[in-house]
């Protein structure tokens, strides 16, 4: 079988489960392999969502069949054993109240894989299923001492997650990786360009790098003199596009008269080595140029108007 050759690729089951009182909760859930979302499950729908058309991986239609109805069983006992844990825990817990679930595998290369299950409550990392069994993560409260017991008093749910994480996963990412390797190889080419921001301080100036449309995620972006990095380049959130391509820009705040010389330089897979180098001395006179150009053409266009005014004129005498 020939997979995807990445260091590793990670596949994550993200679970958002809430629960307002005793008889109101909605379970949501998504599905990623590395930056790519695979499958959705909505609380309204009683199956999961397929969001690529390789999102069925290897597995045959009874394999699936099977996988699907296994997860229906769980999120039914799940929002059930939940309500019932409220009960054992009052007053230390009460609603309303969150749970976020995430589960998956990690694939390094085509054999080595390791498993993970962590829960949050409140947004907050407390619980872990770790080789065997349900474990209080530091720093946890100390009233969760009694859910996890009960949790690993449950040996059929302990073995069935251990199969999940450690058998199943592996072998349907597999799959995935073989039946999605054409989107998960892609490589789009980012676009930038440089803009001003607001002025942070009286005399400075904030240089805007922009770098849109790339795939994979991982890339590089520096505000540069020549071969020097400028420390004081602030990179954001790479954010998404509808697409599916990704979105960064990377701010400097300089003085005014020290922007000579300053490029923001950009690293991608995609770009072969041939990284993108943007003067922002280049840039002004880009804008100038495209200033002036639009000068031109409003004068042009004033001249033209005002010449066929006087020619009616012109007629309009004659005729007189």
């Amino acid at each position: 079988m020939k997979v995807v050759q990445q260091k590793n690729y990670t596949f994550r089951c993200l679970q958002m489960s809430s629960f307002a009182n005793r008889s109101w909760s909605r379970t949501d859930s998504v599905v990623w392999l590395g930056d790519l979302q695979t499958h959705r499950w909505s609380n309204d729908s009683d199956t999961i969502g397929f969001t690529k058309p390789w999102s069925q991986g290897k597995f045959s239609n009874q394999q699936w069949e099977k996988l699907q109805h296994m997860f229906q069983v769980y999120r039914f006992s799940f929002t059930r054993d939940i309500q019932e844990l409220v009960k054992m825990m009052q007053p230390h817990e009460d609603y309303p109240f969150e749970i976020q679930l995430s589960a998956g595998c990690e694939m390094y290369g085509e054999n080595a894989t390791e498993s993970f299950l962590h829960v949050a409550l409140q947004g907050n990392y407390v619980v872990r299923f770790h080789g065997t069994s349900w474990q209080k993560v530091p720093g946890a409260p100390p009233w969760l001492d009694l859910p996890i017991n009960v949790l690993n008093a449950d040996q059929g749910t302990n073995e069935m997650v251990q199969t999940l994480l450690n058998d199943t996963c592996p072998q349907f990412v597999r799959g995935l990786l073989e039946a999605g390797k054409q989107d998960l190889e892609k490589q789009e080419k980012p676009v930038a360009w440089l803009s001003g921001g607001p002025n942070p301080a009286h005399g400075h100036l904030q240089l805007v790098c922009h770098v849109s449309g790339f795939y994979p995620k991982p890339v590089w972006v520096m505000w540069m003199r020549g071969d020097q990095e400028q420390q004081g380049t602030h990179r954001g959130d790479i954010l998404p596009n509808a697409d599916e391509t990704w979105y960064l820009r990377a701010t400097l705040d300089v003085e005014a008269g020290e922007v000579a010389g300053l490029a923001c330089r950009v690293k991608h897979s995609s770009l072969g080595g041939q990284d993108i180098v943007l003067e922002w001395g280049a840039r002004q006179v880009y804008t100038a140029l495209i200033v002036l150009i639009s000068i031109v053409a409003i004068l042009a266009v004033v001249c033209v108007i005002a010449y066929c005014i006087r020619k009616k004129r012109c007629s309009y005498q004659d005729i007189l």
